[in-house]
């Protein structure tokens, strides 16, 4: 091999391609839709620009770390399977940047969870954990569900103490959460069902399987649904109805179609029951 070649060989990867794979790396989707609910909750709870700011970024840097840790510990099986859409799994991104990643991002929570506030930081910094419990091995437990429960659950309560001077949330609010995440986990799984049991993860979705799963995801957001309706006073009637109205159609559509419609109906009864979240006061 000549001198030129191996200099190649050798030199770091692109300044470029590493933010790319970090990007790829994240579990980009949840990571943008979580951040973006709590920044919706803290502007509907009249927090001002920069209270907002602070929350969204408390929840980014917490996301970002739980994204970046699952795929360090699972990029193994996901090499194992094939997974070319997984960076570290690949070779694309370095080992080594992916830890240094998931140093600065749980340093940042921290930092950043705590100027909301005591006690609202270390609700969410609970939720954090509960993230990192369910990488570092709950989702292989039929326990899977309950992180993703106590994060969704937590993420409104962290919002709400985020707010100088306010008292803790209705009740109704993290449990309308923890539904929320029940559902979101199941349908998270549903794609990955396969991959996942040749690799020896059976979580709750996995017992349950495929159709089983399907169907205790919407139970459980349309019962999400109808708790944040029960709860949000602030939104108006008609437009409560038309939630659960639709909520209900969706439930239909989710229970006798096949394909991806099933997955797309139901994502359709999560994104309506967060809006009436978002529009409790």
């Amino acid at each position: 091999m000549s001198e030129v070649a191996r200099s190649r060989d050798d030199a770091p990867p692109a300044l470029a391609a590493v933010a790319a794979g970090l990007a790829r790396s994240c579990h980009p989707g949840p990571t943008v839709a979580v951040t973006a609910l709590a920044s919706l909750l803290a502007a509907s709870r009249d927090l001002d620009a920069g209270r907002v700011a602070l929350v969204a970024a408390a929840v980014l840097t917490g996301q970002l770390s739980i994204g970046w840790g699952n795929d360090l510990l699972d990029r193994h099986r996901d090499h194992a399977v094939g997974r070319t859409d997984k960076p570290l799994a690949t070779g694309e991104l370095p080992v080594p940047v992916a830890r240094t990643a998931v140093a600065l991002a749980v340093a940042a929570t921290v930092a950043l969870s705590l100027a909301c506030g005591i006690v609202a930081g270390l609700v969410h910094l609970g939720c954090v954990a509960a993230g990192w419990a369910y990488d570092l091995g709950v989702k292989a437990t039929s326990w899977s569900w309950l992180p993703y429960a106590t994060a969704f659950g937590g993420l409104p309560v962290f919002v709400v103490l985020a707010a100088p001077g306010v008292a803790a949330p209705p009740w109704w609010l993290p449990l309308g959460g923890a539904l929320l995440g029940v559902g979101a986990h199941l349908l998270n799984a549903l794609p990955d069902l396969d991959d996942d049991l040749a690799t020896g993860v059976r979580g709750l979705p996995h017992r349950l399987g495929g159709r089983r799963s399907a169907v205790a995801a919407v139970v459980a957001l349309l019962v999400a649904t109808l708790v944040i309706a029960l709860g949000a006073a602030g939104a108006a009637p008609w437009l409560r109805v038309a939630v659960l109205t639709a909520a209900a159609a969706l439930a239909v559509v989710t229970l006798t179609t096949h394909g991806r419609t099933p997955f797309r109906a139901a994502i359709g009864i999560a994104a309506l029951a967060v809006v009436l979240l978002v529009m409790a006061p």
